[in-house]
């Protein structure tokens, strides 16, 4: 079986008749109707959207066969997916998160890194995370200054590690800034 793609999230119970809340993850969030039978992470259960509609920052959706609370109840937290060959092709500089974790991870100049670990967005855009060969977990900003070059078919993305930045101090931080109040000092 090829890769799975997580494109759905089935949140908590909507209603007395088997509809939950569905938080999905493509581009259009009613394509999830179209890749036909979504899988569970193991792979060994299916569901099958029957109807959609739009609400605040979610779908409103039911599966066939589920028909009460109490069964959609039981779905909350169950995350869908498809398989990857079902997805459509992306752009030039646009990658599936899945394609991209595993690949090995080099300097500009070739040096072993890490491997890709993940890809993060907190909402103030994605984040690439890499385990080095050695030492912490990096995580860096996903972007074409930060990441020049990703190469699907050779297996690697190409960082280029920026420099860090020491914060300004605050005149608080700094030892030698600071004295003992004298009496009449505000």
């Amino acid at each position: 079986m090829s890769a799975l793609v997580c494109v759905a999230r089935i949140g908590a119970a909507h209603g007395v008749r088997g509809a939950v809340k569905l938080w999905t993850f493509t581009e259009d969030p009613f394509a999830i109707k179209r890749y036909g039978p979504l899988l569970a992470k193991d792979g060994k259960r299916q569901f099958e959207v029957a109807t959609a509609r739009e609400a605040r920052d979610h779908l409103v959706a039911t599966f066939k066969g589920v028909t009460t609370r109490d069964e959609a109840e039981r779905l909350n937290g169950i995350e869908l997916y498809v398989a990857r060959e079902k997805l459509p092709a992306t752009d030039a500089d646009e990658y599936y998160h899945t394609d991209l974790i595993g690949l090995a991870a080099v300097t500009t100049d070739g040096e072993p890194l890490g491997r890709v670990l993940a890809i993060h967005n907190f909402g103030a855009g994605d984040i690439i995370e890499i385990a080095p060969l050695k030492g912490t977990t990096m995580l860096l900003p996903f972007s074409n200054a930060v990441v020049p070059e990703v190469d699907l078919a050779g297996g690697r993305v190409v960082i280029a590690l920026p420099l860090e930045v020491e914060g300004d101090r605050d005149e608080g931080d700094d030892p030698s800034a600071s004295r003992p109040r004298e009496r009449g000092d505000p």
